[in-house]
């Protein structure tokens, strides 16, 4: 395959994709009545769900998305929609992940030792170091980038820990989230905060004091923007089988490997690396970032093909990244310059002509003063 159209593919998705700014999990509540529970402070919830220890679960998790962009055959993860995997964790690093992909599944498994990345459609397992599950990448698909989706926990905590100090922090009644009784802890931005987004929703176990549920919703509308969570949850001791392996007959098993970057990946790394390093406008909710793409990275010269590993489909792996993005957005101009906006429930993507993009869950004026300072 050719690493370079997948990193310039990848580097598009992460630029629409950062328009999510911190669009997160969230999680409809279940059905029934609030339960009545205890009062507890605003600050306590803040401090569980920053220092609260995974427990062992398993359980069926829901994703969605809603944020308005709408399907492009080029950028076939960024479209609204839904989809569903389980995961089982013992609280100790061991962990399974299962995703259905039509009639095959992608199954992801730490069994303390060794990551194993199974893919039936083609029969292949990958070995992976143990830990890989915190790792920033794990591809699922080999047809996409990907990564392991992340817990709750995790990315309540990680959420949490960025907003806080900018939010007015609320503990807004009680709900049930996969069958449990949680606190609901809201973070709304102070009125000093330029954001498109209205409030994160975390919803706390009341028990274990560990995240359930985290919503973002944004200005006039009350649906999350961006999905992800429980419709089951079973705490407690897993079945010991789910976390091993073993390589089902006939399936080829191959190494996870560095490869050795070509020149071209050489001098597009370089490039990347002296023209293209983030850099970071504002705090907490209005946080915006900006970088400068080389020339020409936004571009994929047709010709340049998948190779042997996957016959036949250099065609379709070409991308146009440019004119794809054109189609999300609407031109707009400025002192700053000409280029594409695009828009989303949760923020926006400013692309400008020249290569300066900035992106982040804030209103255009925000975008076009961050891209203004980028040279």
């Amino acid at each position: 395959m050719n690493r370079r159209r997948v990193t310039v593919a990848a580097a598009a998705v992460g630029v629409v994709a950062g328009a999510a700014g911190l669009g997160v999990l969230a999680l409809p509540a279940g059905a029934g009545p609030a339960p009545v529970l205890p009062d507890v402070s605003a600050e306590s919830l803040v401090e569980s769900v920053l220092t609260a220890k995974p427990a062992a679960f398993g359980g069926a998790v829901e994703v969605r998305n809603d944020l308005g962009i709408p399907a492009l055959a080029g950028l076939p993860q960024l479209s609204d929609g839904e989809s569903k995997l389980r995961m089982w964790t013992d609280g100790e690093g061991r962990v399974r992940v299962q995703l259905p992909a039509g009639d095959a599944e992608r199954t992801f498994v730490d069994d303390g030792r060794t990551g194993w990345l199974w893919n039936s459609a083609d029969q292949v397992v990958t070995k992976l170091p143990h830990g890989s599950a915190g790792q920033p990448k794990i591809d699922l698909d080999q047809d996409r980038d990907g990564q392991l989706p992340p817990d709750p926990v995790s990315l309540s905590r990680e959420v949490v820990a960025k907003v806080k100090e900018f939010s007015d922090v609320t503990v807004d009644g009680t709900a049930r989230v996969a069958g449990r009784s949680t606190y609901e802890l809201v973070l709304t931005p102070k009125p000093t905060e330029r954001t498109v987004l209205r409030e994160v929703r975390v919803a706390v176990d009341a028990e274990l004091r560990v995240p359930l549920r985290v919503a973002v919703l944004t200005n006039g509308t009350n649906n999350p923007a961006v999905q992800v969570g429980f419709t089951d949850l079973t705490v407690g001791p897993q079945d010991a089988a789910l976390f091993s392996f073993t390589p089902p007959p006939g399936a080829k098993v191959a190494e996870a490997a560095v490869q050795k970057p070509s020149d071209e990946e050489k001098a597009l790394a370089e490039g990347v690396l002296a023209e293209a390093a983030p850099q970071v406008h504002g705090e907490g909710w209005d946080v915006v970032l900006t970088a400068k793409t080389p020339a020409g990275a936004l571009r994929v010269p047709a010709g340049q093909e998948g190779s042997g590993d996957r016959p036949g489909r250099g065609e379709r792996d070409d991308v146009d990244v440019q004119g794809l993005l054109k189609q999300l957005g609407k031109q707009v101009s400025g002192p700053w310059g000409s280029g594409t906006l695009i828009t989303t429930k949760v923020g926006g993507v400013l692309l400008a002509d020249d290569g300066r993009v900035a992106f982040g869950p804030v209103p255009e004026q925000v975008l076009t003063e961050a891209i203004a300072k980028v040279k």
